[in-house]
């Protein structure tokens, strides 16, 4: 799944955990591995621009998501349904740091949270009714526990090496 993440923040964030957890949960959730999303991590001021043009609030805000396409972007005589552009999640890791403090974790963890969270408001998830708002936020619980558990190889860099067994 083409997942890009880019960070035009002040604050270094983990690129590659947010890529990773941004594709675990398209991957649970059933979406065309075709899908494309991207994650942009913004400064507070150009995340004030974007939640008071689009939300309609003043201030800067922890995440924001942007649908593109609907997932079925295939006609009806296509074989195979090409690539569908997901949406943006935008991120602003100001705001995720003072989130973390006040919850008692990591800004790391937090923008992971958040990343999960954009990504099932792309999908159609949302909170305003106390209803909606649990089983958003369970599943949100759930992809983040299983992403947490799920073995992963540690991004080095350096190709895999094959048959690490005696010879």
């Amino acid at each position: 799944m083409p997942v890009e993440v880019a960070n035009e923040s002040e604050i270094a964030v983990d690129e590659a955990e947010l890529t990773g957890v941004c594709r675990y949960v398209l991957a649970e959730m059933g979406v065309n591995p075709m899908a494309e999303l991207s994650v942009l991590c913004v400064d507070p001021d150009y995340m004030g621009v974007l939640h008071e043009r689009w939300m309609g609030e003043k201030g800067p805000t922890d995440v924001l998501a942007f649908p593109m396409d609907e997932l079925d972007t295939a006609r009806p005589d296509d074989p195979e349904p090409g690539p569908a552009l997901l949406g943006d999640v935008v991120l602003c890791p100001s705001v995720a740091v003072r989130q973390a403090r006040a919850a008692g974790h990591s800004m790391d963890d937090e923008l992971l949270l958040l990343a999960t969270h954009g990504v099932l408001h792309l999908l159609g998830y949302d909170h305003m009714e106390p209803e909606e708002e649990r089983e958003m936020f369970g599943l949100q619980t759930r992809l983040l526990e299983g992403w947490r558990s799920a073995p992963r190889e540690p991004v080095t860099g350096e190709p895999a090496e094959r048959g690490t067994g005696p010879t």
